[in-house]
């Protein structure tokens, strides 16, 4: 029987909440108007994914997961609301995906014996070249 690597998940959109902010940088009078900026926030811990999801994303080394477990995502690439909206949910979808992705077990295995060779080999060369770097004696 064979594990399967990823799950297939759903996201629900009560587990997601956006609101419109205004996005930042150079724009002209269009940008002092619109609140065409999406900031999305998704609760890991409330949300309905699986346990090992949950814990693989919270385990995350990632800027947009704060303390509390809520995934932030400020998307302004766009002019449009509905193009930062889509731009926000592909890449919560694109983080949630590689949570879900289950490692690969690793496997020990010994080094080869010429590549034992070879290290001991550079080792010995890289000792000779650091021994001739020392005062001369006579």
């Amino acid at each position: 029987m064979t594990t399967p690597t990823a799950y297939a998940l759903t996201m629900h959109e009560a587990d997601v909440q956006w609101t419109a902010i205004r996005a930042q940088g150079p724009g002209g009078q269009n940008v002092n108007k619109v609140s065409c900026a999406i900031h999305l926030r998704f609760d890991i811990r409330a949300s309905r994914l699986p346990e090992e999801v949950q814990t693989r994303l919270l385990a995350l080394a990632d800027s947009r997961i704060t303390q509390d477990g809520v995934v932030v995502i400020k998307a302004q690439s766009y002019r449009t609301q509905e193009q930062n909206l889509w731009d926000a949910l592909e890449r919560l979808n694109a983080m949630v995906a590689a949570a879900a992705t289950v490692p690969r077990k690793r496997r020990a295995t010994k080094p080869t014996w010429g590549s034992q060779q070879r290290r001991l080999q550079s080792k010995t060369l890289r000792a000779d070249v650091k021994a001739q770097r020392g005062k001369v004696r006579d």
